[in-house]
């Protein structure tokens, strides 16, 4: 539970953060997707954006979270004969 508010807090503050900026420079109503206008309200587009935003920070900070683990953690130490496994 630690390791993944470590992820989903900080992540969410540069989601909205990152919102923020976008759409201080961006009018959502001015957004095409594939040529076409986004056929949604101004709440909507905010919304979405900010998950977009949300979701790629989460993957970032996710993604340090998992480099950063000790080798012990990804490469535990061979068990001895009669020794039990560790609880992790």
């Amino acid at each position: 539970m630690k390791r993944a508010m470590s992820i989903l807090w900080p992540s969410f503050l540069v989601g909205g953060a990152a919102e923020a900026v976008f759409f201080t420079l961006f009018d959502p109503m001015d957004l095409h997707l594939f040529g076409n206008t986004l056929e949604l309200s101004r709440t909507a587009v905010y919304t979405l954006g900010f998950f977009m935003f949300w979701a790629c920070a989460a993957a970032s900070s996710a993604l340090t979270s998992f480099l950063q683990r000790s080798a012990d953690e990804v490469n535990p130490p061979p068990l001895q004969i009669g020794e039990p496994p560790p609880h992790s």
